[in-house]
């Protein structure tokens, strides 16, 4: 089972689909393209040194890892060369627009989006589909499409100070307004209380089991704080993966 509660709504999603349909419409790519995402908008994430989804509460899951380990991992490091790889990698910007500082990182921004971060959701994605023998067709990542955006420059992508506006725009005269203005928002959580007390009791039956396969990589003590508020004991969704990835693949680790 995979956890993680967009994981599991989009799994359901696909069942529900499934039973009308074998194929349907996705609008995967919208918000890297068109620029939808709050980070895109948000100055501190756009300038921010590393990839900017990459935030302080992502050491949540870090911190309850051995710190034997962690030192070995050195994960940031790892996070850090891979982000400059990436920036390595970026088309240099021409014309009159490389002169805009602002430009020049929004470009850097985008290429992120569409290289680094994009990939992760399709990835997510093609297993629920393929589970319930169901297709999504996603129009927006035709190549011809995404270079086209990639290279729009950004004060035209929020020429109305928006998200999406050049999807607006474009959509304009076929969609409801009530759709076209509609505030974007984000991709929809489980809420069920059920879900939360169902991860409370495995992460807890977890922690208890000292010959589960992810035991040795974590720390008890630091573990156990997942448990204090629901915003961590999401986070132990991560944990709760892991453990089932090693044991589903027999996977042994030596430390």
């Amino acid at each position: 089972m995979t956890f993680g509660n967009t994981d599991s709504s989009l799994y359901l999603l696909f069942g529900a689909i499934r039973q009308h349909s074998t194929v349907a419409l996705s609008g995967e790519a919208a918000d890297e393209l068109f620029g939808g995402y709050l980070w895109f908008h948000n100055p501190g994430d756009v300038q921010r040194d590393t990839f900017p989804w990459i935030v302080d509460s992502d050491d949540i899951v870090r911190r309850v890892l051995d710190p034997g380990l962690v030192e070995k991992l050195d994960l940031p490091g790892y996070v850090d060369e891979q982000y400059r790889r990436a920036l390595a990698e970026v088309p240099a910007l021409t014309g009159p627009a490389s002169a805009d500082p602002h430009e020049r990182r929004m470009r850097e921004v985008c290429y992120l989006f569409l290289t680094r971060y994009l990939p992760t959701l399709l990835d997510r994605k093609d297993p629920d589909e393929h589970g319930f023998g169901s297709r999504g067709a996603g129009p927006l990542l035709r190549p011809r499409l995404v270079e086209y955006m990639f290279g729009t420059p950004w004060v035209h992508k929020t020429f109305d100070g928006r998200e999406k506006s050049l999807l607006r725009a474009a959509t304009a005269d076929l969609l409801p307004l009530s759709v076209v203005q509609r505030v974007k928002s984000a991709y929809p959580a489980i809420q069920d209380a059920t879900y939360d007390r169902m991860l409370r009791t495995r992460f807890t039956a977890l922690l208890n089991d000292h010959n589960a396969a992810v035991a040795p990589l974590l720390s008890l003590d630091r573990s156990l704080a997942l448990l204090d508020a629901t915003d961590n004991l999401r986070r132990a969704e991560c944990i709760l993966s892991l453990q089932d990835f090693l044991t589903d693949y027999n996977v042994s680790l030596t430390i």
